[in-house]
């Protein structure tokens, strides 16, 4: 069963919001929540090659998107989920 509540709600539209705005590449905000800031570092820190990017990101998205959903507060960061699908293999489902 999925927890979805208001505060929820809100927390899950602000991340697909700056999901999509690193997508699509335009972050043209000059002031970051915290989890941001440090979403941005991490993205920076793990250095993934273009098209891949876009794919893990997106696949990255909708782990978080399960998460927030499912209750189990705050959410894995980019590099633990490309940690975690590389102990997974890439043919197990996420």
């Amino acid at each position: 069963m999925y927890a979805c509540d208001e505060e929820t709600e809100v927390d899950l539209a602000r991340f697909n919001r700056f999901i999509r705005e690193i997508l699509d590449g335009q972050l043209t905000r000059n002031t970051f929540r915290p989890w941001e800031v440090q979403l941005l570092l991490d993205l920076d820190a793990c250095q993934v090659p273009g098209p891949k990017r876009t794919d893990l990101l997106r696949r990255y998205q909708k782990a978080v998107q399960s998460q927030l959903l499912r209750g189990t507060g705050g959410f894995v960061t980019f590099g633990q989920f490309l940690k975690r699908r590389q102990k997974r293999g890439p043919s197990e489902p996420e």
